[in-house]
């Protein structure tokens, strides 16, 4: 503890002293991905969108066959023609989106140098925990996305935070009848973003439980909207 001597009564003080911490942080990432380029990509042509997809819980793992089954890698399977370049990374089997933010945004980060990737037309949507990691990556880089849809999930923090998320079209797909995560997940999201004058819109499939990603991903409206949407 550094003291100084006070000159009327000789009693020694602590003090703060102002210090710098300089010094080079590295994280580590690591994330194996499918990807799709669409029917007419060239690296020297014309710059396309972009689609960051994230999966849920149960394609967890180091098997990427597994992310085949839902969503829109299961779509463009025989979509060769899907006018977006679309990236879809597979969570570590012990790990959740939330805990791997660091390692989406530097895979968006290679995606971009790599790829002939508009930046001015990136989109971000997920199911379940796809949807959670949706809504948290968006609120930490709102800046990245010209649209996001996420689809059940919902936010580990105060409705607030969202309120980053106040400029960015967000488009958000529930069930009505979900067991596994309450559609009030969501609505305290769009809640909070129609407060502060978000441009949010919240579709609920009145009969749909858990699984709203299948008519949500099948609506060709949803394609249509996020390249209605630029930066």
């Amino acid at each position: 503890m550094l003291t100084v001597r006070c000159p009327t009564t000789g009693w020694r003080h602590p003090v703060q002293v102002a210090q710098t911490l300089d010094t080079i942080v590295q994280v580590s990432a690591k994330l194996d991905y499918l990807l799709h380029l669409p029917e007419g990509y060239a690296p020297d042509g014309p710059a396309w969108p972009l689609i960051l997809f994230l999966h849920g819980a149960g394609e967890r793992g180091d098997d990427l066959a597994k992310l085949r089954v839902n969503g829109i890698p299961r779509n463009i399977e025989n979509q060769p023609d899907f006018p977006f370049i679309v990236a879809s990374p597979q969570c570590p089997e012990s790990s959740f989106w939330t805990q791997e933010l660091l390692s989406l945004k530097a895979l968006l980060d290679d995606l971009v140098a790599r790829y002939n990737v508009d930046e001015s037309r990136i989109y971000l949507t997920g199911l379940s925990m796809g949807g959670f990691g949706t809504w948290h990556l968006a609120c930490t880089c709102p800046e990245r996305f010209a649209a996001i849809a996420p689809i059940c999930g919902g936010l580990m923090g105060p409705a607030v935070l969202v309120s980053s998320l106040a400029r960015v079209p967000t488009w958000v797909f529930h069930g009505g009848k979900d067991p596994v995560v309450d559609i009030e997940q969501s609505q305290r999201l769009v809640d909070q973003l129609e407060s502060v004058g978000g441009d949010v819109r919240f579709t609920i499939y009145p009969k749909a439980e858990h699984d709203s990603w299948t008519e949500a991903y099948d609506n060709a409206a949803l394609y249509e909207w996020f390249l209605a949407h630029t930066l």
